[in-house]
């Protein structure tokens, strides 16, 4: 299984060890991706204006990546801003205050229907559909915005999509690649998707609970109440609903996201085509709600509330493309931007480093539950977390066969790692949907989630060896 490395995945293994030291310091990393894309663009063009194009050119493939969750951002806090404006958030969520009356049941509660709702539908519309509903109760009751984020992601893009029991997208794909039944892997992995969220989650609780009380916490807020459009006198009391229609859209707009939900179970929609139907129907209820409250001036506001939408979607993502940028090219971006460089057998170069490593560490069932743990951390670098389980389902295979251990734990725990890391809980730019709709930064949510996650893939590790 090895492959020839070049100077380019030399380079790019440079940059990522940089970055994530600058990450940790809580430095900005702009300007250090920015010259990682233009050294990989000028080993790969050998010209200066390849380079420099290169360096534009991942800005756009980054962005078109993103774009669809930029979107739905943006229009779910369009939708706040009317819903806020009007007061129907507060009669909405008043219900829900009768049971989430701590912080503590708070993160728990989030977290746990954050994860039953993310198997059926996977995360990033779980999200929307979550945070715009029970962050208000959250807050309310003590628990920061950056403490709901953590138990959103933490619940829904580590937990229910490491395991992906209902949709089966994530086992299917490491299965095939290590040439066993679906079902043996998710098996499997039962045990190791408990033992990572457990640990994860408890000590990430813990470490919120230590740092409130040495007053030592930090939310890294965005918020977007400086984004909230300013009204005339005339228009504020326009923007005033009775206390009847007040109520009935309280109780409307639940029930259309309720069918949503229906919709997404009974059409087998999901992933984009979720968000979408969560998309479309934020953008309705804001239209509606808007020409409600405003009346006359309804369909000026409603462009009004539009546009500070994707001014906030924009600004939270603004500092995270060009790290996007870079890490995309890990993958299939870089032939896409700077054309077929890399060795004919290349599967991008994440996946080349990680098929290197696995080609010089000694075989044995301890060496390879480490192996795999960090070969599908690698593989999860470039914020997918499902493009390079593959290749931990085909490394497992190969330590199955020379050390005749459990295949099946192998690849588990490979998928485990990759999606932890990469499927959103420590990339900054995986987290955004979590961050955004909880109004607070995706580097602060990244660093809050490193220690428990790095905790929990050791301790997983190590349980896994015990399986083996």
């Amino acid at each position: 299984m090895g492959i020839h490395l070049t100077a380019i995945h030399y380079v790019y293994l440079a940059f990522i060890v940089l970055i994530m030291a600058l990450l940790i310091r809580r430095r900005d990393t702009t300007m250090i991706c920015v010259a990682g894309i233009f050294v990989l663009g000028l080993i790969a063009t050998e010209t200066l204006s390849g380079s420099v194009s290169g360096v534009f050119n991942s800005f756009v493939y980054a962005t078109r990546e993103l774009l669809g969750t930029i979107m739905i951002i943006s229009i779910i806090v369009a939708m706040s801003q009317v819903l806020m404006r009007t007061g129907i958030n507060e009669t909405m969520i008043a219900p829900l205050t009768r049971f989430i009356r701590t912080p503590a049941v708070a993160f728990w509660g989030i977290g746990l229907i954050m994860m039953v709702t993310s198997w059926f539908f996977w995360p990033s519309p779980a999200v929307a559909l979550i945070g715009a509903v029970l962050l208000p109760v959250a807050v309310r009751v003590g628990l920061p915005a950056l403490g709901a984020a953590m138990a959103m992601n933490l619940f829904g893009h580590g937990i229910a999509l490491s395991g992906d029991y209902i949709i089966q997208g994530a086992p299917k794909l490491t299965a095939d690649a290590a040439g066993l039944p679906v079902s043996s892997v998710m098996e499997a992995s039962v045990p190791l998707v408990i033992v990572m969220g457990l640990v994860t989650t408890v000590t990430a609780f813990w470490m919120m609970r230590r740092d409130i009380k040495r007053g030592t916490w930090r939310d890294g807020l965005v918020t977007s109440k400086n984004l909230t459009p300013k009204l005339s006198a005339e228009e504020e009391e326009q923007a005033i609903i009775s206390p009847d229609v007040k109520k009935g859209l309280a109780i409307a707009i639940p029930l259309l996201f309720l069918i949503d939900v229906l919709a997404m179970f009974l059409l087998h929609l999901q992933g984009g085509d979720a968000t979408a139907l969560v998309g479309g129907t934020a953008v309705f209820i804001l239209i509606v709600v808007t020409l409600l409250a405003h009346r006359n001036r309804g369909l000026e506001k409603v462009t009004s509330y539009l546009i500070d939408g994707f001014v906030f979607g924009f600004k939270v993502f603004g500092p995270v493309i060009p790290i996007a940028a870079f890490f995309y090219l890990g993958d299939s971006a870089f032939t896409e931007l700077f054309g077929q460089v890399l060795p004919e057998a290349s599967h991008g170069i994440v996946n080349d480093l990680g098929v290197a490593l696995a080609g010089v560490v000694p075989l044995n069932g301890a060496v390879g539950a480490i192996t795999l743990t960090i070969i599908g951390a690698i593989t999860g670098l470039d914020g997918s977390g499902f493009s390079g389980i593959s290749l931990a389902g085909s490394v497992a295979q190969l330590f199955a066969a020379a050390t005749h251990t459990g295949a099946a734990t192998l690849t588990a725990l490979g998928q485990v790692a990759a999606i932890w890391v990469g499927g959103g809980t420590l990339i900054p730019w995986a987290l955004i949907p979590a961050a955004a709709i909880c109004g607070v930064s995706p580097f602060e949510l990244a660093r809050r989630n490193l220690k428990p996650v790095l905790i929990g893939l050791g301790v997983t590790t190590i349980v896994a060896m015990f399986l083996l």
